[in-house]
């Protein structure tokens, strides 16, 4: 490809990208949905805090499933004054086997995202594996869409979990899937500090 093609094809990109971003000029909180059963929907989500809070924006975290603050991510945002992180969980249902637990450790922690949404001096929340609480019926999903579609308009939701409840999705401004290919505890290898925890 000549210098000339490109310069002509990259100009012809940047029109549809311009005349797009021009299109775009709705102002308002969106919810983002990380679905799949790769690795990775965490992480990006918080990845995507740590933006918000480079932008001196207001951060909350409520970890519905974990239940330990030594992993990586909590050791690194704990002291940042700009967030709030609520470890809320027992570990998974299969750790615990008390579903009595569970469901009290969940309604807990949707009492609390409950309010959080309320608020809107909150820029960003993030419900960590809020999705298996449908999934195994910890929590009615209609109660949680409508306090979601009621939350502050500047407000920002990020929801992560393998599997999403349908009307979270109908929902979602922005939903992405996190595919699983191949994964490295598959072939023996033990979970190490730094990559899943």
């Amino acid at each position: 490809m000549t210098d000339k093609t490109h310069q002509t094809r990259m100009a012809n990109k940047k029109a549809v990208m311009d005349a797009r971003i021009a299109k775009a000029t709705e102002e308002r909180g969106v919810l983002i949905l990380l679905k799949g059963n790769g690795k990775g929907k965490s992480s990006s989500a918080f990845g995507t805090m740590a933006r918000s809070l480079g932008h001196g924006k207001k951060c909350a975290v409520i970890q519905f499933i974990k239940g330990r603050t030594e992993t990586g991510e909590y050791k690194l945002f704990k002291d940042q004054p700009l967030l709030d992180w609520h470890v809320m969980g027992h570990g998974f249902t299969w750790e615990t086997q008390d579903k009595t637990q569970d469901i009290a450790a969940a309604q807990k922690a949707w009492q609390l995202a409950e309010n959080l949404l309320l608020d809107e001096s909150y820029d960003m929340l993030i419900f960590d594996e809020l999705s298996y609480m449908f999934k195994y019926e910890y929590l009615d999903v209609q109660p949680v869409v409508e306090a979601i579609k009621a939350r502050p308009t500047m407000q920002n939701v990020i929801i992560t979990g393998r599997t999403m409840a349908l009307p979270l999705q109908e929902i979602a401004d922005t939903i992405s899937i996190v595919q699983d290919e191949k994964h490295a505890f598959r072939q023996g290898v033990k979970a190490q500090k730094g990559i899943e925890y």
